[in-house]
């Protein structure tokens, strides 16, 4: 999925964005809030139609051939159920091959990459002591630890990864933008010195915020599944996924929505099936990942190596624990958990449910088929909402056909 942007500066806006999504919908909306009357420059580009081109621009890579859609693709796909839409993330990634290649052939990064989709509603990184005070925990922020606090923050850092599309540092990203068939359209939005030599600090901000911009844009949230047309009363669940419903709540025997909670937040206009917290639910490690095992040296600690976690003195207490997805064109985003270690949307629900009941004990048995593997780190383990959940086969089932009525693109809103 690593593809070439080439833009013309002068050519139309519409013209110029026409491959950004590979469907008749506007990719970008052109009346953003906070930017109705485009740039500095007078001009009507707005700051997420530059965002979308430099979100697909692969020449931001050290090689020249990876950019933020190689790994977040805004291409199309469509789900066992039949309905089409963008899953936001990296399509080539497999249990087998768990994490994306990075602009170095050879070059892997250590997690599966998570969707791109409704991360615009993820608070700001925080160590939440209100909502719950007897329960203080920490919320939000981007990328599975938490790191980035923000979309800007988080669009910044792929460029410099040495893993990912592995820059020099930021002048070099700047350059690149400074040299690029819409660099007039950068000083559009930004102003005409923006991308001047001595501004590379700024300009480099200016890029992620314009990144971060376009994935504002409700391309990333068309809350459009069937559970939408449901709950617009425009369309009646299946006996099956009624049952799923059920038992999805916090009520049912699942008890999925004390976590992928069944609330609106951050202003969206549905629910988003996360509460943006973090837990270890247990999950083992990938023998697939090439970052390796804890038998080779490598241990993914989670939200334990965010450096904000270290700095308050909490790490201890947050080993072992990754960020609730969404979980919104779920069964588009395989494979799962932040290792890409199960396969199917029916081993996810398989695990949560049997994850304490069913553990290995014998070289007999065949690991992730007929038993779960110890956790990749046992601290901290959550023993109240997984592990031995007393569901049937059915209702395992039931579960997953409602979590595909999650998925985009049902009807229109």
């Amino acid at each position: 999925m690593k593809k070439q942007i080439v833009a013309v500066a002068g050519l139309s806006v519409a013209l110029l964005l026409a491959g950004c999504g590979g469907s008749t919908e506007d990719p970008v909306d052109q009346s953003m809030p906070g930017n109705p009357g485009g740039g500095p420059g007078g001009s009507g580009m707005t700051k997420s139609a530059l965002g979308a081109m430099l979100y697909k621009d692969t020449n931001l890579s050290k090689n020249g051939n990876q950019s933020c859609e190689s790994c977040h693709s805004l291409d199309l796909l469509t789900g066992g159920s039949g309905t089409t839409a963008r899953a936001f993330a990296d399509p080539g990634s497999s249990v087998s091959n768990p994490v994306s290649e990075g602009s170095d052939n050879g070059v892997f990064g250590d997690r599966n990459a998570p969707t791109a989709a409704y991360a615009m509603f993820s608070p700001d990184f925080h160590y939440d002591t209100t909502t719950d005070p007897a329960n203080p925990r920490y919320i939000g922020g981007q990328f599975l630890d938490g790191r980035a606090v923000d979309l800007a923050e988080q669009a910044k850092g792929p460029f410099l990864n040495p893993k990912e599309m592995n820059m020099a540092d930021e002048a070099a990203v700047v350059a690149k933008v400074r040299d690029a068939g819409y660099a007039a359209m950068f000083r559009q939005v930004f102003g005409a010195s923006s991308l001047d030599v001595g501004n590379e600090a700024t300009a480099y901000n200016q890029i992620a915020e314009a990144i971060a911009e376009f994935e504002r844009t409700p391309m990333f949230a068309p809350f459009s599944s069937k559970f939408d047309a449901v709950q617009a009363g425009l369309a009646t669940f299946t006996s099956e996924e009624q049952n799923g419903f059920d038992l999805f709540q916090v009520d049912g025997k699942g008890k999925c929505a004390e976590c992928h909670k069944l609330e609106r937040a951050g202003g969206s206009s549905g629910v988003l099936f996360t509460d943006f917290s973090y837990w270890n639910i247990g999950v083992p490690q990938n023998p697939n990942n090439p970052a390796g095992t804890t038998a080779t040296g490598f241990t993914d600690t989670g939200l334990a190596a965010n450096p904000q976690v270290i700095a308050d003195g909490r790490a201890a207490s947050e080993r072992g624990k990754f960020k609730v997805p969404t979980l919104r064109n779920v069964e588009l985003t395989a494979p799962y958990m932040h290792n890409g270690v199960l396969e199917t949307l029916e081993q996810v629900v398989n695990f949560y449910n049997t994850r304490d009941t069913n553990n290995c004990w014998s070289n007999t048995q065949t690991p992730f088929v007929d038993c779960w593997p110890d956790p990749e780190v046992s601290d901290n383990l959550d023993v109240t909402f997984s592990g031995d959940l007393l569901l049937t086969a059915q209702e395992e089932s039931d579960l997953v056909a409602f979590m595909k009525t999650l998925t985009d693109g049902y009807f229109t809103p």
